[in-house]
């Protein structure tokens, strides 16, 4: 399994989403956005922008 080079926090991809860090909290435990841990803090989460940029899109779209 290949780790995208465009890796953001978890929090900041959040705020980009716009949602509740409880919905985000679920999407990463679903997998719905596949997480990498952060080498630098073992508490947060690492997610590719290009991959939630993507489902922003889809939120959009749909709402």
């Amino acid at each position: 399994m290949n780790t995208p080079q465009d890796l953001i926090p978890a929090t900041e991809a959040r705020k980009l989403l716009g949602i509740s860090p409880k919905k985000m909290a679920e999407l990463l435990k679903r997998n719905v956005i596949r997480h990498f841990p952060n080498p630098l803090d073992a508490r947060s989460k690492l997610v590719s922008k290009s991959q939630v940029l993507k489902l922003a899109t889809y939120k959009r779209e749909a709402a």
